[in-house]
C-alpha cells in the first residue's frame, strides 16, 4: 500500500470525522464489515450474506468493487499502526477471498462461507481491545 501523502491526507480528514480516533475506527470497520458480510438474510437457510456474496454475483466487477471495499479495511489497520505481520494476515484473507471468489459459481459459493472481512474485523478488534481498551464494546 502506498503510503499517505498530505493531499490524501486532508482528504480523508475532511471526508471521515475523527479519523485517527480508535473509537471512531472501530465504529467504522464494524459498519463495513456488517454492509459487506451480514446485512441480508437468505430465506429458509436463515443464513446471513452482505454485498460480497451478492455483488460478486456479477463476474470479474463485482469482485474487484468487494476487494476494494475489503481492502479498505486493512487501510484502517494500517493507519491504526498495527503490525505489519496482521496487515500481511489480512491481505491474505482478502487475497484468498478475491481469488477464490472470482471462479465461477464455486467462488460464489465459497463467498458465503470464507468471510474474509469478518476475520479481518476480528483482528482488528483484538488489536483495538489489546492497544486501546477504552474502544471495548461489550458485545450481547
Amino acid at each position: 500500500m502506498a503510503p499517505s501523502t498530505p493531499d490524501t491526507d486532508a482528504i480523508f480528514d475532511a471526508l471521515i470525522q475523527n479519523r485517527r480516533d480508535p473509537a471512531a475506527l472501530r465504529k467504522r470497520v464494524e459498519t463495513l464489515e456488517i454492509l459487506l458480510e451480514r446485512s441480508f438474510t437468505i430465506p429458509g437457510i436463515n443464513r446471513p450474506v452482505g454485498l460480497d456474496a451478492i455483488v460478486g454475483l456479477v463476474p470479474v466487477v463485482g469482485d474487484v468493487i468487494t476487494a476494494v471495499m475489503g481492502a479498505y479495511l486493512i487501510w484502517e489497520a494500517r493507519n491504526l499502526g498495527m503490525p505489519q505481520w496482521k496487515i500481511w494476515r489480512m491481505m491474505g484473507n482478502l487475497g484468498v477471498d478475491t481469488a477464490l471468489g472470482a471462479i465461477p459459481l464455486v467462488g460464489d459459493a465459497f463467498d458465503l462461507f470464507f468471510r474474509s472481512n469478518s476475520r479481518n474485523l476480528k483482528i482488528i478488534k483484538r488489536h483495538l481491545d489489546k492497544h486501546h481498551p477504552g474502544t471495548m464494546i461489550i458485545d450481547q
